[in-house]
């Protein structure tokens, strides 16, 4: 069976993901940093007939995040798709939100070393078997700051932007190889409570955009706007 390896994997757009391609036949690598909330995603994934393991890695510690992607394709035999979605929840103390003025190299650091260095970390790790075996699919996932930022979130929306920079120049670079790269940026709120006048969607509704940029494989993005 083909695999997905979800990098951030939460119960929230990670289980919606995993769901949309475990429907479809797919295995499912579960990779963050906690065991124990892994396993509930691991154990209701079960209970749908999907088979999914769970992988604990930081993408702020980028060896442990190659190390399990490595476990995960010697457990399933090959990692077929590749998606990055960390949590857009601040990871910690080190990140800071601040307006364009505000930045500096301090308070973005953090944020490129989650947003960009992580992905680019991953994706390096699974692409040389994707080129060699002429197939496989690296999706990316941004807020809507990434092609329209806010003020406020300039220090989130500038590595997220470079990141999205990146995703389409490696989609250019892959183009014949057999191998996709593409960029969802969502710009909606995920779920409820979100603030007043702001479009919501569920990540249900959000998730088979994924399953999209899989099975087309001739866009390099989808901005979800609802």
């Amino acid at each position: 069976m083909p695999t997905i390896a979800i990098v951030g994997a939460g119960p929230g757009m990670g289980l919606a993901i995993a769901r949309t391609f475990g429907s479809r036949g797919f295995d499912v690598a579960l990779i963050a940093r906690t065991k124990d909330k892994l396993q509930i995603l691991v154990d209701q994934l079960g209970k749908d007939g999907i088979t999914a393991e769970a992988f604990t890695a930081d993408v702020l510690d980028r060896p442990s995040l190659t190390a399990a992607l490595q476990v995960a394709k010697d457990r399933f035999g090959s990692i077929d798709v590749l998606e990055y979605s960390p949590s857009s929840a601040i990871p910690g103390p080190d990140f800071i939100l601040a307006d364009p003025s505000e930045a500096t190299p301090e308070n973005l650091q953090p944020y490129l070393e989650y947003t960009l260095f992580g992905a680019v970390a991953a994706a390096r790790t699974v692409l040389p078997a994707m080129r060699e075996a002429g197939a496989g699919t690296l999706l990316f996932t941004t807020g809507g700051g990434s092609v329209d930022p806010l003020p406020m979130l300039a220090t989130v929306n500038a590595p997220a932007a470079a990141l999205r920079n990146w995703v389409l120049n490696l989609h250019k670079e892959l183009d014949g190889s057999g191998v996709q790269a593409a960029h969802v940026a969502i710009n909606v709120w995920i779920g409820e409570g979100g603030p007043e006048g702001i479009p919501t969607a569920t990540p249900e509704q959000i998730a088979p955009v994924y399953w999209e940029l899989h099975e087309r494989r001739d866009q390099s993005e989808i901005v979800f706007t609802g």
